[in-house]
């Protein structure tokens, strides 16, 4: 049994050996199984979330609102690790929308803290202890300083140094993924967009990109990066901009231009894919990956969370097919959240599209969201939930050719 950890208006945790922790799973609030639980790992963060009513078990095996006073406690994971249940609440008391990141549950037993979490990759390339070192100004400031007419270092610079963001880092630290934001606009209105939401919603933990880069700009980082990072890779499509496919003629261009100078490393582009014409473009001029965003492979739910402004799912199944037969390494990134993407019908229509578009791997991300949000507009499925760490077997098991993590890796295609 593990109990109930809370945090009071200072933010200070404490854990209630009275009560037992719950999880919630879709629209249900559930006891954390065995499977569920890890020790909290290196890098994760505690976070208290306020304006909600904290749910719990009592000794009696009665589910509650905790009849003390205090906070609801989440945690936010590093990279490498899966989330299997959200914090539960009830969103009773009016507070106000939250930011846009993954709540993972927390509990604690034996005054141990466990997220209910598990490892789904490993890379050491991503461990936080490699970022935001004592030099990564210096570095920004040399990079830029090399390149003083390009717009792109600029806003990497920026979110490198504000936001931490460890693809724009990678530039200046001249190594492993490097991002090259390209694109202001976007074919869709994610209602979990990170970097534009209207004034009405939750605060965006990024600001979006406001200008189109020259091909110049983007051949200058792309073969700088490519020609000295280790396992380099360059990727457009990054959480400071729209989807990239919107700029599928400066893309192909410049992958033209970066490939006449560079055969080293990888290029991978982050997109929704609903722009097929323009993702042929893209590939046609020799992109090696594609990681296609994914809330769901049912149309319901992924209109509902993409609203899509100009294509639907069947689009975005027409531009893995056509990447994957010109030789192109297709990711999904799937955007999980517990008690949707691990029930039955998902998972049926899942395996389906990975099947039928020959998808090579399948990047399991937490789906960045305030749970109210999500329910106000997503109808959850009418399907029986297996739970996270079951859904990963299943796909384990129906797709084992299908790689299962959470990262890119280097990929060079054949031309």
């Amino acid at each position: 049994m593990y109990h109930f950890v809370y945090a009071d208006e200072q933010g200070n945790g404490y854990i209630d050996e009275e009560f037992y922790a719950l999880g919630l799973l879709g629209d249900s609030f559930v006891e954390p199984g065995e499977d569920e639980l890890i020790p909290l790992p290196e890098g994760a963060s505690l976070t208290m979330i306020p304006g909600r009513s904290p749910v719990v078990m009592n000794i009696d095996g009665e589910f509650m609102k905790y009849p003390g006073i205090g906070w609801v406690m989440g945690a936010l994971l590093p990279q490498g690790y899966t989330r299997t249940l959200l914090p539960a609440f009830l969103h009773d008391l009016g507070g106000e929308p939250l930011p846009l990141f993954g709540y993972a549950a927390v509990c604690a037993k034996d005054g141990e803290l466990y997220v209910a979490a598990v490892p789904t990759d490993e890379d050491d390339h991503w461990n936080p202890r490699h970022f935001n070192t004592e030099d990564l100004a210096e570095r920004v400031a040399k990079l830029q300083n090399k390149f003083p007419n390009n717009r792109i270092l600029q806003q990497v610079g920026h979110c490198a140094l504000t936001y931490g963001c460890f693809t724009a880092q990678n530039i200046f630290y001249e190594r492993w993924e490097g991002g090259i934001p390209v694109s202001p606009v976007c074919n869709a209105r994610c209602i979990g967009c990170i970097s534009l939401q209207p004034s009405e919603c939750c605060p965006s933990p990024q600001t979006r990109l406001t200008f189109v880069p020259t091909v110049q700009e983007v051949v200058e980082i792309g073969v700088h990066h490519l020609e000295n990072a280790e396992d380099g890779i360059i990727s457009f499509g990054q959480g400071c901009e729209g989807d990239p496919s919107m700029q599928a003629d400066l893309i192909a261009e410049a992958i033209t231009q970066i490939r006449q100078q560079t055969k080293k490393g990888t290029i991978n582009m982050n997109t929704n894919a609903g722009n097929t014409e323009g993702i042929a473009k893209i590939c046609a001029a020799g992109i090696d990956s594609l990681r296609v965003s994914l809330n769901s492979a049912t149309e319901e739910l992924y209109q509902a969370y993409y609203r899509p402004l100009n294509y639907n799912l069947s689009d975005v199944k027409a531009s893995l097919s056509l990447a994957a037969e010109q030789g192109v390494y297709t990711y999904l990134n799937l955007l999980t959240y517990p008690g949707v993407n691990d029930t039955v019908t998902e998972l049926e229509n899942l395996l389906e599209l990975i099947t039928e578009q020959d998808v090579k791997a399948v990047q399991i991300r937490n789906l960045n969201i305030d749970p109210a949000m999500l329910e106000n507009v997503v109808k959850l499925v009418d399907s029986e939930a297996l739970g996270i760490p079951a859904m990963l077997n299943v796909l384990q098991e129906e797709v084992p050719e299908v790689e299962i993590g959470n990262y890119t890796k280097p990929f060079q295609r054949k031309m």
